[in-house]
């Protein structure tokens, strides 16, 4: 397998999609004979986005791609660099497998939700790569959608972050344009790629059961009213770990609950949205179950840090090339420098050509089962 990435930040349109496909075309002459790449994806900022009609053409025509995808967003990443809220393209190009595209609409009149072009069987150790526009595809039921067509395939991707509101983003899938639904595509690869989630949280406190909940709102947690467990909670930590959980406390609910002991991948992590001091209750981000274990989290730039560092350390064989999907809330508005999550995987993959976006809402799989995801860096590893 062979992988290119290239990022441009010329403030030309015409001339940026030029150095991307220069450097993936002089990256092509590693293969033993030219053809053009199984996948190619495209990401531009939002300074760009008058200008993507153009940039598809080009790369259609120079690099006649058998599959493309690809979205608009705030930011996107390009090697061990981070381009941030500036006019920006960045290319990842794919040969040594086969790819098929798909694509998902939802008309919001009669609430139904079409795939169309996915295939009825994939290889096994496929992957599933979906970008999806987050104003007009409701992202939770593509998931649902695609893992009752093909249970435990891992899905990885993310919301286009370009635009903030409806028909701002655009989505692209072998050289068309969409303003709506989502785009993606199937990889068969020879060897299965590796897709690793980190949601960014630290565990505080213990494991305890949902004794009463109604939907996002938890009312008892081991028997305890929940608003005084987590205050409990509070008070039990040191100075600065309180600090650090009055500014971004979450809740991780466990995937697996047949394990004797949790760590981090084991959690799926929703923020807390605040309290109801009448109810003594916790209002959570999401649906919990009643019985679920949960555990509360810390989430800040240290225990970001921490998080990627540990899900990296899990590689065990060489990377021939990364796709990055992480979240607009990160970058240097959590860490306070630029090139955080690019620089460490990149330097954990020795340098692999690495390609991605800033999402608005990421897809990764955690405890078997693909889901969307806040302030996490989703990495998919050939």
């Amino acid at each position: 397998m062979l992988t290119a990435a290239a990022l441009s930040e010329h403030p030309v349109p015409s001339a940026a999609v030029g150095e991307c496909i220069g450097e993936l075309l002089d990256r092509s002459a590693l293969l033993p004979e030219p053809r053009p790449p199984d996948l190619v994806a495209v990401f531009c900022t939002a300074p760009l986005v008058g200008a993507l009609d153009d940039i598809v053409a080009a790369t259609t025509e120079l690099l006649h791609p058998v599959t493309m995808i690809g979205a608009t967003a705030v930011s996107v990443l390009g090697g061990a660099r981070e381009a941030e809220q500036v006019g920006a393209v960045s290319m990842f190009a794919l040969w040594g497998a086969r790819c098929r595209t798909f694509r998902s609409t939802f008309d919001p009149a009669t609430g139904a939700l079409a795939i169309d072009g996915l295939p009825d069987q994939v290889a096994p150790g496929s992957t599933l790569v979906v970008l999806a526009d987050p104003f007009t595809s409701p992202v939770d039921r593509v998931l649902v959608g695609l893992e009752s067509r093909h249970p435990g395939v891992p899905v990885a991707g993310g919301c286009a972050s370009a635009a903030n509101a409806p028909g701002g983003n655009r989505l692209v899938l072998d050289g068309v344009l969409h303003r709506d639904g989502a785009v993606g595509v199937v990889i068969e690869s020879p060897t299965e790629p590796t897709t690793l989630v980190a949601q960014g949280c630290e565990p505080i406190g213990r494991p305890v059961a949902v004794t009463s909940v109604e939907g996002n709102v938890i009312t008892s947690l081991a028997g305890e009213p929940a608003l005084d467990h987590v205050r409990n909670l509070l008070e039990s930590l040191p100075p600065e770990t309180r600090r650090r959980a009055a500014a971004g406390l979450h809740l991780g609910v466990v995937i697996d609950e047949h394990r004797s002991e949790f760590r981090r991948g084991d959690f799926l992590m929703r923020g807390v949205l605040g309290a109801d001091p009448d109810r003594r209750a916790v209002v959570v981000g999401d649906a919990v179950e009643l019985g679920a274990t949960v555990q509360f989290q810390v989430r800040d730039a240290a225990a970001a840090d921490d998080d990627l560092r540990d899900a990296l350390a899990t590689v065990d064989r060489p990377v021939a090339g990364t796709l990055v999907f992480t979240c607009n809330g990160r970058g240097s508005r959590l860490f306070g420098h630029p090139d955080h999550d690019a620089a460490l995987i990149s330097e954990a993959t020795d340098g692999a050509p690495l390609a991605g976006m800033f999402c608005a809402g990421e897809l990764g799989p955690v405890g078997g089962r693909s889901h969307l995801h806040g302030f996490t860096a989703v990495s998919v590893l050939f």
